[in-house]
C-alpha cells in the first residue's frame, strides 16, 4: 500500500497592525474583493513569522516591530475559496505605508470607522482583537 499524505488546509497569516492611531487594512486587488488585514499564504520552507513580515512587507511596505503571536483562526469556513488556518499577529508599522502585491490599497482605519466590506472571518478577528484591547 502506498503512504499518500493528507488532505490538510492551507496555512495562511494575518496581521493586525498598529499604524498612526488606527490599524491597517488592504484593498484586496484579487477576488473575493473588499478589505482585509495583510497576511497570506505561509510558502514551503518558512516560518510562520517570516511569513506574516514578508507578507506585510509586500501588501503595505511596512516593517513589523514588537510582533506577538494572537490567536489562531480555523473556521472551516472562514474562506469561502477553501478550508484554511490563520495564525493572526499583531505588531507596529514602521516606515511609509503603501499598496503592493496583492494589495490595491493599503489604508489606516480606526477601531470604530472600519469599512463595511470586510473579506474572510476578518471583522471578528477585528472585534476580538478590540475585546482584548479594551480590557489592557
Amino acid at each position: 500500500m502506498n503512504w499518500q499524505p493528507p488532505k490538510t488546509p492551507y496555512l495562511t497569516v494575518d496581521c493586525i497592525i498598529r499604524y498612526k492611531q488606527g490599524i491597517v487594512l488592504i484593498q484586496r486587488r484579487h477576488p473575493p474583493e473588499g478589505w482585509a488585514l495583510p497576511g497570506g499564504f505561509c510558502e514551503i520552507g518558512e516560518t510562520v513569522e517570516d511569513a506574516v513580515r514578508r507578507e506585510t512587507r509586500e501588501e503595505t511596505g511596512l516593517e513589523l516591530e514588537g510582533l506577538k503571536q494572537f490567536r489562531v483562526y480555523s473556521d472551516p469556513g472562514r474562506d469561502s475559496r477553501f478550508h484554511s488556518v490563520s495564525v493572526v499577529y499583531t505588531a507596529d508599522g514602521k516606515g511609509v505605508l503603501r499598496g503592493g502585491s496583492d494589495a490595491k490599497v493599503a489604508r489606516v482605519f480606526k477601531l470604530d470607522e472600519l469599512p463595511e466590506e470586510i473579506c474572510f472571518d476578518h471583522r471578528e478577528i477585528i472585534e476580538d482583537y478590540a475585546t482584548c484591547s479594551a480590557g489592557l
